[in-house]
């Protein structure tokens, strides 16, 4: 039975590496896979292929996704050529609400599993509209561990500037690159106020 899974974390938990195994997996085992980015990652805005990074240096070409794409569309031609394993999205915070509902009807009209990875709040503490969605429809949810610097279980992601003091405003998502630390809740509110 295909199903919908969410695997997500603070940044700098291996998610990508994750996928990145699990897609290797399927390919062990002669499983086609069709694997997606975020287009806030692609090397030119109107790219069509990108690619799922670890930090590991773990890597493999990808798909890329932006507001306006119709994944549904896009997943069902891809599995009209040939039979299919399974989907994964990376960065799947990125993804609308609309495509979040999109992938669940991927499970449950074509039988195809979906597994999206992706940070679950941003550097404010918000939830990413994909990932409200995810957490509301997936069929199996998991949450990949990295610890604090106190040792805790991070569950935050601190922005912060050049001089490493926290930023609280902002955007949702920084088009310049910028520098980002995962920490425990009690931290991460320290950090906010100045602490």
């Amino acid at each position: 039975m295909s199903k919908l899974y969410f695997t997500y974390s603070a940044m700098n938990a291996g998610k990508s590496a994750i996928l990145l195994q699990a897609a290797h997996n399927y390919g062990e085992r002669g499983m086609e896979v069709m694997l997606w980015t975020s287009a806030h990652h692609a090397d030119t805005p109107n790219a069509s292929m990108g690619a799922i990074e670890s930090r590991i240096g773990l890597h493999a070409p990808a798909h890329i996704f932006g507001e306006e794409t119709d994944l549904f569309t896009a997943i069902a031609t891809r599995q009209g050529e040939g039979p299919l394993g399974a989907i994964f999205f990376d960065e799947a915070q990125f993804l609308t609400a609309d495509q979040v509902r999109a992938l669940a009807r991927v499970v449950d009209q074509l039988g195809l599993p979906v597994l999206c990875y992706g940070l679950r709040t941003d550097f404010r503490g918000a939830l990413f509209p994909g990932s409200a969605e995810l957490l509301a429809l997936a069929d199996h949810l998991r949450e990949v561990r990295t610890i604090c610097h106190c040792g805790r279980k991070a569950t935050m992601n601190l922005r912060r500037q050049a001089d490493g003091s926290a930023i609280a405003e902002g955007e949702q998502v920084a088009v310049e690159k910028s520098d980002y630390v995962s920490l425990c809740r009690k931290h991460f509110f320290e950090a906010l106020a100045g602490g």
